[in-house]
């Protein structure tokens, strides 16, 4: 796990001094200076900064191939990789480290990247200079696990693992992208191809690229499909999750360094754990509930055997903190899990260099209740499945005439199941008829937004590009892909991979692997979201690792007191204070944020998720573009922790 920046731009003279200021931007990703490394010509610079997962000794980058015409640069691991080193041996070539990096280098010459690609497995970001062909190569993995971005503007080029590093390049011309401040208040996070840095993209999942003469071609290699088997039995299927989800759990171990979990009372996690069996996990609780996952989580741990360790975080140190969080992600992500996410990778990091989590279980298995969940009336729930089963034109007469009447208990059950998933469905933007509030919809994000920010865009509209991808799909399979593109690619990954990179800890998610994917993607959604649940048939699956009725346990996930944080004065004014600074007037009408956060304080309103996300924006905004000399001054650092382990000669 590592940092790759690299860039191509003939007018900067000084490569050497640029590209090193670069990497200095991204240390907290590779603090193992030895492994760390940069080549320069006249046309491209390349730097690495690496955490040392695979052949300690070994693996400094740049590595080149034999005649040292061509080299690579590699953020992620191949889980595979071992097969592949024994392909390329066969056929002939060096290797000069044990590390996977050069597997792909070579299978680069072997295969060209779209044979490399058909052939990898694991999470990556990598970059290629190959001086035979004074070209540029490049690839992110299947998911966007590990992050890439990308600016090309004006015979400038940069590409690299993280924002930040951009920031410090002569010719990079930072502006804040203007479009992408209404749909992070609908979303909690950017939704768009454009970052919050003009002209700053995302690399697209699942796709590689050539840079050549100032052009970029960028190309697909793999997307999700849906092939699905309705041949296959219920016990077939629980034996192909379970030996699928073992064999990902089981290459995701490979690493020559210690391996932890993390470890809610939730199955996915659970299910992870009690395959991999590692002798530490981690969980975390907050001071001020409203929930005690950790507890459960212990009941697990001291089940299998395993060494339990736990934090509690308190508000003080949330909010202390804050702003340091907003840096590492590059871009405002207002999703609360950021904050126990933070101090669990803090925690971890202390007894090891790699953990597994659980992410992706939901998108794959159907388990988010916006699936097709809104109620527990079991009457409701039969209703909306019988009218679900009417052909195609009557269900879309009932839905147009259920939109239509006044709310009433149950009303989004009956229309969801009517309407096509393409006509109602946001994401994880808001969630139906359950407790926890909403997030900005399109005309409450315009009431609070100066004019110049306001649009007609909503989160709906900006999903119908990928609707169409899928618009022969089953419905659920729709909005798993959904989820897929946006919300797991766009928030929780990028969380994931930033805030625990922060801590020089390498996390990895078993469940996306394009061999656990292309499985989940054969499965029937009746088999996944039913009468018993949600992800049903993947919960039976993890039943045979897993003590009795815990896979029926309910989606937690380490959820954050934001509710009372904000309902308490001390926290309250911290938010207060920043809404009122002179410059928060270019973007929103002052009064209004303000009168919702007091109506909010008062229990007038729950709008704890509006608040987080304004809340958040402009913690990230003041960082980057009012203050960035004082962000760099405070944030361009290792964690303490970390540099305890250099400073000792530990750090692995």
């Amino acid at each position: 796990m590592c940092g790759i920046v690299a860039f191509c731009d003939k007018s900067v003279l000084d490569k050497d001094l640029t590209i090193q200021s670069m990497m200095k931007m991204i240390q907290h990703r590779g603090p193992n200076v030895k492994g760390s490394g940069y080549y320069t010509n006249d046309q491209v610079a390349m730097g690495f900064r690496r955490l040392s997962v695979i052949d300690l000794k070994g693996g400094k980058q740049p590595i080149f191939n034999e005649d040292e015409s061509i080299l690579i640069t590699f953020n992620g691991e191949i889980y595979n990789y071992k097969s592949l080193r024994k392909e390329l041996l066969a056929a002939g070539h060096t290797f000069r480290t044990e590390a996977d990096t050069e597997v792909l280098l070579h299978g680069y010459e072997e295969w060209g990247m779209e044979g490399l690609l058909s052939r990898v497995r694991g999470m990556f970001a990598f970059l290629i200079w190959d001086d035979n062909k004074k070209a540029m190569f490049g690839a992110r993995d299947f998911f966007g696990i590990k992050p890439l971005y990308y600016y090309h503007e004006d015979g400038t080029f940069i590409i690299g693992s993280e924002i930040k590093s951009f920031l410090v390049h002569p010719n990079f011309k930072k502006e804040l992208n203007e479009k992408a401040v209404k749909p992070f208040l609908m979303n909690q996070y950017n939704d768009l191809k454009e970052t919050f840095f003009k002209g700053v993209y995302r690399f697209p999942a699942g796709h590689w690229f050539e840079f050549k003469d100032d052009k970029l071609d960028i190309h697909e290699y793999w997307d999700a499909h849906y092939d699905i088997d309705y041949q296959r039995s219920d016990e077939e299927t629980i034996d192909k999750i379970d030996k699928t989800i073992e064999e990902s759990v089981e290459a995701h171990h490979i690493a020559d360094v210690p391996v932890g979990a993390f470890l809610s009372e939730g199955v996915d996690s659970s299910y992870v754990t009690t395959i991999l069996k590692p002798e530490e996990v981690f969980s975390i609780n907050f001071d001020e509930g409203p929930f005690d996952e950790a507890s459960v989580a212990k009941q697990l741990a001291e089940h299998e055997g395993l060494h339990f360790n736990q934090t509690s975080v308190k508000g003080d140190e949330a909010f202390r903190d804050f702003a340091e969080m907003q840096y590492h992600l590059d871009e405002p992500d207002a999703n609360p899990s950021v904050i126990p996410l933070w101090y669990l990778c803090r925690l971890a990091r202390k007894k090891v260099t790699v953990v597994l989590s659980g992410e992706g279980a939901d998108e794959l298995f159907a388990g988010y209740i916006n699936y097709g969940v809104h109620t527990k009336n079991k009457t409701i729930r039969a209703i909306a499945a019988d009218i679900h089963k009417l052909p195609d034109g009557m269900r879309r007469g009932i839905a147009g005439a259920i939109k239509k009447m006044p709310d009433f208990p149950g009303k989004t059950q009956l229309y969801t199941q009517a309407a096509k998933p393409r006509d109602y469905y946001n994401g994880q933007a808001w969630v139906y008829d359950m407790d926890q509030p909403s997030i900005f919809t399109s005309s409450q994000a315009n009431d609070v937004l100066q004019p110049e920010y306001r649009n007609n865009l909503t989160v709906n509209g900006i999903y119908q590009e990928d609707f169409d991808k899928v618009a022969n799909a089953e419905e659920v399979k729709q909005m798993q892909y959904i989820d897929l593109h946006h919300f797991m690619l766009s928030d929780i990954l990028q969380k994931a991979d930033k805030i625990s990179m922060a801590h020089s800890l390498e996390l990895r998610v078993p469940y996306l692997d394009r061999e656990v994917a292309e499985l989940a993607n054969t499965i029937p959604s009746s088999k996944l979201l039913n009468s018993h649940d949600s992800k049903d048939i993947f919960r039976k699956a993890a039943a045979r690792h897993l003590p009795k009725d815990w896979a029926k346990r309910p989606k937690l996930g380490f959820p954050v007191p934001i509710k009372s944080w904000l309902r308490e004065e001390k926290y309250c004014a911290q938010v207060r204070a920043l809404f009122s600074e002179d410059w928060v007037g270019q973007f929103f009408e002052q009064n209004r944020i303000l009168t919702l956060l007091q109506d909010n304080f008062d229990g007038k309103v729950d709008a704890r998720r509006q608040i987080w996300n304004i809340f958040t924006f402009l913690t990230w905004y003041k960082l980057f573009f009012v203050d960035f000399d004082g962000t760099r001054e405070r944030y361009e650092r290792l964690q303490p922790d970390v540099q305890e382990f250099m400073d000792e000669g530990v750090l692995v």
